[in-house]
């Protein structure tokens, strides 16, 4: 199936990728989970994602149980 009103220029036609959901994941050692992890909370409290700072903090206690880290506080608007 082909896009009409010119659209097929610039998109593909229909096929079976377009129902698929891509998945992408990483794979890092436990030190770069003690680096990425703080600087990651640090910036999404900056940025105001708490949520995503949130997860980094889950990580960090995870991996590094009863370790404290300096992340940063929540930032209130």
């Amino acid at each position: 199936v082909l896009p009409t009103k010119g659209a097929a220029r610039y998109s593909g036609g229909l096929s079976v990728h377009k129902f698929l959901k891509t998945l992408t994941w990483q794979r890092m050692p436990r030190s770069a989970v003690r680096q990425i992890g703080q600087v990651t909370a640090r910036i999404s409290r900056l940025e105001g994602m708490e949520a995503h700072a949130r997860t980094a903090d889950d990580r960090l206690a995870k991996y590094f149980p009863g370790e404290g880290f300096d992340c940063g506080e929540p930032v209130t608007r």
